[in-house]
């Protein structure tokens, strides 16, 4: 059974690795052998996947940010498409990655109307509200949706689609996680260390719109409490110069794990998840790792910061606004945790709230009670498990 799936940035490549995992477990209890081809990362490709391209360093956010990786990206669906006149694969999965994979699910839509499309991970859509037309596409040329928000099912079945709720395939990352002092230990940091994770970048635009503001944050608090430690985990390797740069700069007292530029996929996993298990704090961009965080039960910052032009347009052209941006908020559609967006992400306001975070119990400890109300709208484990199930009922249904 040939399975081809389109998905980009790191946070695509985390997700299809856990689904390409999924998938080769419930084939092999049907018997099934499979032949997975995508647009991915290291992290599928090391879950059994056969890189047709790499798509986790051409990612953005932004109208001006995108612009650098018009002609990368061109280049990799050129390559997806004539794998699909070449190769005819029995089902196509597109997670996320909302442009080039409506690129390539309308070209499939136009051109091979019998190859069925499962968009896992929708474009948030139910919370952007772009506009009806990107709606009636993603819901005209899929299959099959599968969901991981419930509101996110509640929207696309309203809209016509043919929807089934998964839930979060956080939900079956984290389980792995291992307990505060494990993970404490395999880092070396000692019990009473004063840990705070810092997640500056998994994209290219981050590193120069949102480290800086991170890093003087840290500095700032580092001088108000010197017993703290900074742990950073490396999103890409590309990024470790540029931040190893940065500590210098800012003078922290930090560590970058994985510590080798040849450690392994599996190490850099592994330290992720002792990272997020072992922090007292966590100071981060928006993104799929802040529910990792949540999950993980370790109070949180989040910030983001894009192009001035394009926050311009957005505001004043496009009229775009989102009640809220980290998934925590999300999920629940109330404030969780603190989100500072654009001129609100300054190093004052992140001093700020961090510093509530770490001294304030009562804000603390609602913090904590939020999260575990939260934790019951993602599902039950085993979530890459039924996506994998569903996508394969499509085929032999």
């Amino acid at each position: 059974m040939k399975i081809f799936i389109s998905t980009g940035e790191v946070s695509g490549d985390l997700q299809g690795a856990l689904l390409v995992e999924a998938l080769h477990r419930q084939a092999q209890l049907r018997g099934l052998n499979l032949d997975i081809v995508a647009l991915g990362g290291e992290k599928m490709a090391a879950a059994g996947a056969t890189l047709l391209g790499s798509t986790t360093k051409i990612g953005s956010v932004g109208i001006i940010e995108s612009l650098s990786f018009i002609f990368p990206t061109l280049k990799v669906q050129q390559k997806a498409k004539e794998y699909l006149r070449n190769e005819s694969p029995d089902i196509v999965i597109l997670i996320d990655y909302m442009g080039p994979n409506l690129n390539i699910g309308s070209y499939i839509h136009k051109n091979y109307q019998n190859l069925p499309i499962v968009w896992y991970i929708a474009p948030q859509e139910w919370v952007w509200s772009l506009g009806k037309s990107k709606t009636s596409k993603i819901v005209n040329l899929t299959n099959k949706l599968l969901a991981i928000f419930p509101e996110e099912a509640n929207y696309f079945r309203a809209k016509g689609a043919n929807v089934t709720w998964v839930g979060h395939p956080i939900i079956d990352r984290v389980k792995n996680a291992p307990t505060r002092e494990d993970a404490r230990r395999s880092l070396g940091i000692s019990a009473d260390t004063l840990a705070l994770a810092l997640f500056p970048a998994s994209r290219k635009q981050e590193v120069k719109y949102l480290m800086p503001v991170i890093f003087e944050a840290a500095k700032i608090i580092q001088e108000r409490l010197p017993q703290v430690h900074f742990l950073i985990p490396l999103s890409l390797e590309i990024y470790r110069s540029p931040i190893v740069e940065a500590i210098k700069k800012y003078q922290l007292q930090a560590t970058i794990y994985p510590s080798s530029p040849q450690s392994s996929q599996e190490i850099q996993e592994r330290n992720n998840l002792e990272i997020l298990a072992g922090a007292d704090l966590a100071i981060a961009k928006s993104g799929t790792v802040n529910l990792e965080i949540a999950l993980l039960n370790v109070p949180q910052v989040v910030i983001y910061k894009v192009n001035p032009i394009t926050v311009w347009i957005a505001r004043n052209i496009l009229r775009f606004s989102i009640p809220f941006m980290s998934p925590p908020n999300l999920v629940q559609m109330k404030s969780i945790v603190p989100e500072l967006f654009q001129e609100n992400a300054t190093a004052e306001n992140i001093i700020s709230e961090a510093l509530e975070l770490l001294l304030n119990s009562q804000r603390r400890n609602q913090t904590l009670a939020d999260y575990q109300e939260m934790r019951q709208s993602l599902g039950k484990e085993g979530v890459c498990d039924r996506a994998a199930q569903a996508i394969l009922d499509l085929v032999f249904t």
